[in-house]
């Protein structure tokens, strides 16, 4: 290796030093162009993003965008990992999800897994999923000192944990050799179920649970506080975390009442998180996570290494679609990808068919290798918190850490996280924040892909067999694509009842560069409520526009073309669309003022644009058209 000398030479040393505010003068020509005025720190502001969670997201950082220090890996605070050397020697455990009904068809997709790369099991048990009873057959052929078994079991993880243990001993695994976790969970079962019953008899039995791992199965941790319910009933990052801080901490005391120490409570316990698509929120949050949960640990009298957070980490529900599924690869190999960055122990990775029914076998082929690609061909694993350092993520995961700290405080001052469940405190904060995200959904702020934007229409719907229905009466499940779904859904009984999609006509007015940009918007939109655009050659005139639209079998009409060329033509095509029998038009963009006022006059009804509520526009033209 060749080592330069340090002569002083620098290539950027006849250059003087960029300032922010250069910068920012360069934002203000770009945003000028947009047709909006901002200077200064008032350019930069117009180009940040606050999210649901409290922070803004900034277009720069930069090193006076300082952050607490984040330690060293695999030490107090922990925000660069639990252990010293992260996953960089194993990679992370490749953790995959089965709650197929049938026993026999869960033991082939189960040995499958494990023979093409999967190193642990996650399975649903109970109605949800497996028959309790069928443990055994699932698992048979598996090699439970190799493969650690982790119960998501609901309300009986005591019947799960016995059978399982049981399983062990039947075996001859040697006390040491077993590992995995058994689920016990009484908040989340409550966050899920709304049961009223009273949650300190499950605890006790989840604490008794534990004293006999630490008894017999030391490798075996007991408890899981699961964060998915929170998430997927469409809480944010923040209230995500600070809710499975409260559920810890309810969980270290009834461990500790039971005569766990501090330490031992701590080793019992293992966090799971959704990632999702937005690769740095999910770095930040599970990097907060750790670092918070440090926190409390410290201040209950845990030992250092006690305190590292033990984090399972599953690619979203929320985000998944069920139009257009494919894309849900994408979507997972970024959550996938924010899990592994963010330092996740175990990360599952959702079949891309998850949200319509049980997953077939390319389905959980690619889940797993989605893992195996960015660990093995990608080498994410070989570095140490790759997002160290960076000034973005660091502030983000401060940030994320103080907003989730408040909400956690919030809950325990309600007193714990089973009040706040049990009184709907923390349903309403969840569902305020639901609230908004829809909000920016319907108008698109939040594009979804297949869905809201770039829809389909002619997509084969893939079929899957039903999955178990998970018991309801808590919290709700939410999907981002819920409503556009049920536009889409009303669009399929029309085309089931008549043979035809409701349809609308495109009026693009002047040549392609005129009209390309909004009638590709105006495509996308009335396709995203199930409605086709029927397409013409660019109209010459009024005459040509009525009878292009009494040809093209639609009742309502859309005028696509530059603002130029509305001021030319609008009016008079407007008028005849009406006369051809339009029962409502709409027009491409956002005019002002005067214009506005006489498009109207003309016969336009409604004005789409971007920033619009879809949703709403959608749901109305369905309703004139008769769409049930």
């Amino acid at each position: 290796m060749t080592v330069l000398p340090d002569d002083g030479f620098f290539l950027a040393a006849e250059f003087p030093d960029a300032t922010r505010q250069q910068w920012q003068r360069l934002v203000e020509g770009v945003l000028s162009k947009a047709g909006t005025v901002a200077e200064g720190p008032a350019a930069e502001e117009a180009l940040s993003t606050t999210l649901l969670d409290g922070p803004t997201i900034r277009p720069l950082y930069t090193a006076d965008d300082s952050a607490p220090a984040a330690g060293h890996p695999g030490f107090p605070p922990f925000v660069r990992g639990g252990r010293p050397e992260g996953t960089a020697v194993s990679g992370w455990d490749v953790r995959q999800h089965h709650a197929d009904p049938d026993p026999r068809r869960a033991n082939e997709a189960v040995l499958a897994d494990l023979e093409n790369g999967v190193t642990s099991l996650w399975l649903t048990t109970g109605e949800a999923g497996l028959p309790v009873d069928a443990l055994p057959a699932v698992l048979d052929g598996v090699y439970l000192d190799l493969a650690p078994v982790v119960l998501d079991p609901g309300a009986d993880f005591e019947a799960a944990a016995h059978q399982l243990l049981a399983l062990h001993d039947e075996r001859g695994l040697p006390p040491e050799a077993a590992l995995g976790n058994l689920g016990a969970d009484p908040l989340g079962t409550l966050a899920r179920t709304g049961d009223a019953t009273d949650p300190a008899e499950p605890l006790a039995a989840a604490a008794a649970l534990a004293a006999r791992c630490l008894r017999e199965r030391p490798g075996i941790r007991a408890l899981t506080v699961d964060a998915l319910p929170y998430h997927e009933a469409g809480g944010s990052a923040a209230q995500e975390l600070g809710a499975s801080l409260s559920t810890g901490v309810a969980y270290l005391r009834a461990l500790t009442a039971a005569g766990l120490t501090v330490d031992q409570a701590c080793a019992q316990l293992e966090f799971r998180y959704a990632a999702t698509a937005d690769q740095f929120l999910t770095i930040a949050k599970l990097r907060a996570a750790r670092r918070l949960w440090a926190r409390v640990a410290e201040v209950s009298g845990a030992r250092t290494a006690a305190a590292a957070q033990r984090q399972h980490a599953v690619t979203s529900l929320v985000m998944m679609t069920r139009r257009d599924p494919w894309v849900n690869m994408l979507r997972t190999t970024i959550a996938c990808l924010g899990a592994g960055v963010g330092g996740a122990d175990a990360v599952t990775v959702l079949p891309f068919d998850e949200a319509l029914g049980l997953p077939d076998a390319f389905a959980r082929r690619i889940a797993r290798n989605t893992s195996s690609i960015l660990l093995e061909e990608s080498h994410l694993a070989r570095v140490v918190d790759p997002a160290g350092g960076s000034w973005y993520v660091e502030r983000l995961t401060d940030e994320l850490a103080h907003e989730a700290w408040g909400v956690f405080q919030w809950i325990e001052r309600l007193g714990g996280q089973a009040a706040a469940l049990r009184e709907g405190h923390l349903a309403k904060a969840l569902a305020d924040v639901w609230e908004a995200h829809s909000d920016r959904t319907a108008k698109r702020r939040y594009p979804i892909t297949g869905v809201s934007e770039f829809p389909n229409l002619t997509e084969k719907p893939l079929e899957r067999r039903p999955a178990p229905e998970p018991r309801s009466g808590g919290l709700p499940r939410v999907r981002r694509d819920e409503a556009y779904e049920r536009l889409r859904a009303r669009s399929d009984a029309h085309l089931a009842a008549t043979g035809a999609r409701p349809r609308v006509f495109l009026a693009a007015l002047g040549p392609a560069a005129a009209h390309t940009g909004r009638a590709t918007f105006a495509a996308n939109l009335f396709q995203a409520g199930g409605i086709e655009p029927v397409h013409q050659p660019a109209t010459v005139d009024a005459e040509s526009a009525a009878e292009a639209f009494a040809a093209g079998g639609a009742t309502i009409a859309c005028l696509c073309s530059s603002d130029a060329l509305y001021a030319e033509q609008a009016e008079a095509v407007a008028a005849a669309l009406k006369e051809a029998g339009a029962e409502r038009v709409f027009l491409a963009g956002k005019p002002r003022g005067e214009q506005r006022e006489a498009f109207e006059r003309a016969g336009v009804d409604e004005f789409v644009f971007a920033g619009g509520n879809a949703v709403a526009v959608l749901s109305s033209v369905l309703d004139r058209m008769g769409v049930a």
